[in-house]
Parts: structure tokens; C-alpha cells; sequence
């Protein structure tokens, strides 16, 4: 019997308030939607340039990707091509679907990449080279682009459609790029 007033007193004396009423309580952290500035949603965060064709000139394509794509990877998204929407906007490609070009690699700067000994692009195909040149250039890490056979360097045409084996940057193909 004495321990119901027993526990009357213990729950009276815990620090914990009466009151008639309800009370708000303000909570520390406020749970819900966020009402501030949002930064816009992105598809990725890194630009990734790629250079596609339209009316005999290369264009230059950003197109958003979740990070900073090796030079074997930006090879691979040129040959694959445009996108649909970008075929939609007039875009092609002299390389889609092309599986020649065997690699790239990267020495101090210079990308150089493999080509197929049976390979189709032909020497006169600028804007081929062109695609490749100028995407390749767009990397912070990239100064030049040569490409090789079989272990030797070829001769590639320029934008003018001089043979080079020389070391090929944008400026090169500068002529061909639209403004």
C-alpha cells in the first residue's frame, strides 16, 4: 500500500514539468524540406569535350559525366558517336562504330594513339583525324596527339591536308573547326 504514494512522489520529484496543457517544443535540428538556394541539378560533375561533325566541320560537344574520363575512355565515347539528341541538333561522326583505333597512351603530355594495322581511316579522311586530335587536345593533360602502327609513327593529315608525322594539336585542324 505505501508504494503507490511511494511512486507518486518519485515521478513528482524527476525534474519533469506538469502542465494542464500541451507545450511546443523547439526542436534542435529542424526536420523537413529545405527551403534555401539549391545548386542546379547536374547529370555529372566533370565537362567531357568531344569533337563531332556537322556539315564537313568539327564541332565541339561538353557533355556532363560523374568524372574525369581517362584518355581511353574519351576515344571510346568519340567512337561511339553522338547521341541521339545530338543527332537530332545535326551531328555525326566520321568515327562511329570504328573499332581501329587499338589504344592510346600518354607520355609526358603526348597522347599517342594505336591505329589497327587493316585500319579503313584513310589518310585523306582529315575529319577523322580531326575528331581525334581535337578531343584528345581538350584535356588539360594532353599537349599534342601522334598516332602509331604496329609500334611506328604514322603520317596523319592536318587540316590543310598536308601529311605529318609531327606532333598535332586543335590548331592544326583550326580551319575545319566551326566558329
Amino acid at each position: 500500500m505505501w508504494l503507490v504514494p511511494v511512486a507518486v512522489l518519485a515521478l513528482h520529484g524527476c525534474g519533469v514539468p506538469t502542465d494542464r496543457d500541451p507545450r511546443p517544443i523547439e526542436p534542435s535540428v529542424t526536420i523537413g524540406s529545405y527551403e534555401g538556394p539549391m545548386a542546379p541539378a547536374s547529370p555529372g560533375a566533370v565537362t567531357e569535350r568531344l569533337f563531332m561533325v556537322r556539315d564537313n566541320q568539327l564541332v565541339a560537344v561538353d557533355r556532363r559525366v560523374s568524372a574525369v574520363p581517362s584518355p581511353q575512355r574519351v576515344l571510346e565515347d568519340l567512337v561511339t558517336g553522338p547521341t541521339a539528341q545530338e543527332r537530332g541538333s545535326g551531328l555525326d561522326s566520321a568515327l562511329a562504330g570504328t573499332s581501329y583505333i587499338t589504344g592510346v597512351q600518354l607520355h609526358s603530355g603526348t597522347a599517342i594513339v594505336g591505329l589497327a594495322v587493316d585500319n579503313p581511316i584513310r589518310n585523306d579522311e582529315t575529319l577523322a583525324y580531326g575528331q581525334i586530335v581535337c578531343t584528345l587536345a581538350a584535356r588539360a593533360d594532353i599537349v599534342g596527339v601522334q598516332f602509331a602502327q604496329a609500334g611506328r609513327t604514322m603520317e596523319v593529315p592536318r587540316g590543310d591536308g598536308a601529311l605529318t608525322s609531327e606532333l598535332l594539336t586543335a590548331a592544326d585542324y583550326g580551319s575545319l573547326i566551326a566558329q
